[in-house]
Order: C-alpha cells, then sequence, then structure tokens
C-alpha cells in the first residue's frame, strides 16, 4: 500500500492537512485568467536577468519583467493542475512542472505555454525542475519520481536512481557540474556526470530535505524540516549543521550579492544570515502566512507562498556581524 503522499508544495510547506494526492487531481483545461491570482497560492519562482517567473494553483503562472515591481498573468497555460516549480535556460525558453507529473515549455518567456508531458494516473507529483542546456533536462518528485529529457522535453524517459522510493523534493547544480537532489527521510544523492550516474551521500539527519542552494566551489546548504540547515564544503562528503534558531519548516532559499543566505519557510519565516552563515537573524513580515520560497530581485526579495507574492526589504548589512 502507498503512503500518501505529504506533499511539500502543499501539505508540508503550508501547514495544511495530510490528505491524498488525488484530492487535488482536476481536470487538464487552461488555467483561467483571475484578477486576484497573484494572491493565490505560488510554490516555485525562478528569475533570469530583469524576469521572474512564479508558478502555483489552478495553472497559475505569474510574470514580472521588471524583477518584481508588476506583475502579470500568463497569457495562455494549458492546465489547471498545481504547479510546484519553474526553470528557464534563457529569457524566453523555460519549463514548469508539477501535479498530475505536468511537464509545460514556453518558447516566449512565459506568456503562452504547452503541455509536453503529463502522466495523472500515476499520482507521482513532479517538485522540481532543471535543464543543463536547451536540449537535457530532470524533473523529479514523489516516490523517487525521475525524468529525463534529451531533446527539449519532447520526450521523457522514467527511471529510478535508487532502491528507494522516498520523495526527491528538490535539485541543484554547483557551477563546477556537480547536481545534487535532495529528499525525504534525509536523503542527498550527487551526480559527477550530469546525472548518468548518481550516489547517495551519508547525512547527519534522518528528517526529509526540501530545498539546496549552492554556493561557491564545492561549497552548498540543504535544509528542510525543524529549521535544519546543514552545510557543506566538500560536495557533500561531510556536513556541517547551521544553527537556524527556529523549528520550523524551511522551503526555500537564495543567496545574495554580498554572500549573505536567505531562507523562508512556514509560519511566517524569513531568516537571514551574516556574512560568514555562521548564524541567522529572523525578518520580519507582515503576517504569518507559510512562504513556500524567495527570490533575490535587485535591491529587494521576492517572497511567495499562501496569500501569493510580497516584496520585502533587504536589511542593510551589519559589518560588525
Amino acid at each position: 500500500m502507498r503512503r500518501f503522499v505529504v506533499s511539500a508544495v502543499v501539505a508540508l510547506w503550508l501547514g495544511l492537512l495530510i490528505i491524498p494526492l488525488t484530492v487535488f487531481a482536476i481536470d487538464s483545461s487552461s488555467a483561467i485568467q483571475a484578477p486576484l491570482a497573484v494572491r493565490s497560492l505560488l510554490l516555485g519562482g525562478c528569475v533570469k536577468d530583469n524576469n521572474v517567473w512564479v508558478v502555483g494553483e489552478r495553472g497559475h503562472i505569474m510574470i514580472s519583467t521588471d524583477l518584481g515591481a508588476n506583475w502579470a498573468q500568463a497569457e495562455s497555460v494549458p492546465s489547471q493542475a498545481t504547479l510546484t516549480s519553474v526553470y528557464f535556460i534563457n529569457d524566453r525558453l523555460g519549463w514548469a512542472v508539477g501535479h498530475e507529473a505536468v511537464v509545460l515549455r514556453t518558447l516566449d518567456g512565459g506568456q503562452n505555454w504547452q503541455k509536453i508531458f503529463s502522466a495523472p494516473e500515476l499520482d507521482q507529483p513532479l517538485l522540481d525542475v532543471w535543464f543543463e542546456n536547451t536540449k537535457h533536462g530532470i524533473a523529479i518528485g514523489a516516490y523517487g519520481y525521475f525524468l529525463e529529457t534529451f531533446d527539449g522535453g519532447e520526450n521523457w524517459k522514467s527511471r529510478y536512481i535508487s532502491e528507494d522510493d522516498w520523495h526527491l523534493n528538490g535539485l541543484g547544480r554547483l557551477k563546477n557540474g556537480k547536481l545534487f537532489i535532495v529528499g525525504e527521510a534525509g536523503s542527498v544523492y550527487r551526480s559527477l556526470d550530469n546525472g548518468v550516474s548518481w550516489t547517495t551521500l551519508a547525512t547527519p539527519y534522518e528528517g526529509s530535505f526540501h530545498g539546496i542552494l549552492p554556493l561557491d566551489g564545492d561549497s552548498l546548504v540543504i535544509f528542510g524540516l525543524r529549521g535544519h540547515i546543514y552545510r557543506s564544503d566538500d560536495a557533500g562528503n561531510s556536513w556541517q549543521e547551521l544553527k537556524s534558531g527556529v523549528e520550523a519548516l524551511l522551503t526555500g532559499a537564495t543567496l545574495l550579492g554580498d554572500g549573505r543566505l536567505v531562507l523562508t519557510g512556514v509560519a511566517g519565516t524569513v531568516l537571514i544570515s551574516n556574512l560568514n552563515i555562521t548564524k541567522f537573524t529572523t525578518l520580519a513580515v507582515p503576517d504569518r502566512r507559510s512562504l513556500a520560497g524567495v527570490i533575490h530581485t535587485g535591491k529587494s526579495l521576492t517572497i511567495f507562498g499562501k496569500g501569493g507574492i510580497t516584496t520585502l526589504a533587504i536589511p542593510e548589512l551589519d559589518t560588525n556581524d
């Protein structure tokens, strides 16, 4: 008997009820143009140059061409499935993934999308997506779901990268090309050959990880349940815990231009580190709504989750810290 999906995009990220994924299955008709779409449940985001894209429930895709100052809904999205992640390789070509194992692609900067893959019968939502270039991409999700394409998404192949079927929650690549996937039950996987083969790494935590943030060189940060943050400076061979000072589920992260780290989480959690990323302070947010992610947009932060998009000022750097 399968475990219920404790979906990172619905139950855990937002502190809602633990219910089966099938409750969220909806038809594949086009997303409806909604004046309040910018205030809907939004779960994944991406920035490229001055352009920002955020995706979420009912197939909503929001676009900003001025680093989050103004937002408009995509003109045509052929799905009402909840979207969880979006990735752009340049300012025109991008992909979005979500529930019903849906994969969408745009060729015009996000205004119009086409559905290039869907498998609603599997009850396996896709939770993250990444592309190496215009052809090679990977999408990951629940129960160890791993999809790969070598032709820009025209065709996808499914395989397992581990004997376990843990939910695969987050995917990230270091600047030196090393790929990482984080997931349920403390699982972390590394690939040194752009996803051809994967190695399971040992971690000091048995709870779920929900995201990864590459730093410089072989350094990266992973984060997840109960405020747990771990840093590795040797590509995952060893880990050091960073004390967050909170017990909230951490859901998203971004790196500021000055080297500080910002993380978001449930119950309105927003943390910012010092320059050395050795300690964190809590930022004040307008309310306690649960947050799914954060994007560094120029001189401000774009945070999103339950209740849509909010802009947050970046605190000045404390040179004494």
